[in-house]
């Protein structure tokens, strides 16, 4: 999947992970990402039991932003001060 910056007011990109299972939604949303402009949205898609739990930690090891939307839905906002 390549991701792309998107404009004001877009859907963010949707990373679909489900049926995968930890590390791999992880490594997943932080390859998407890593090219992307701070401020960049991604929705990503998670039936991993373990991916709230990893999302908090990945967030503060790298400084993006997550935000728990519901069941299996994420919202992750790129934050580079901390890459």
């Amino acid at each position: 999947m390549e991701p792309t910056q998107q404009p004001s007011g877009e859907i963010p990109l949707e990373l679909n992970c489900l049926g995968m299972r930890c590390p791999l939604p992880i490594i997943a949303t932080a390859k998407a990402i890593a090219s992307e402009v701070d401020g960049f949205e991604l929705l990503l898609l998670s039936d991993d039991p373990a991916t709230e739990v990893d999302l908090g930690a990945w967030s503060r090891m790298t400084g993006n932003q997550v935000k728990v939307l519901g069941a299996n839905r994420f919202a992750i906002t790129k934050d580079a001060k901390q890459d």
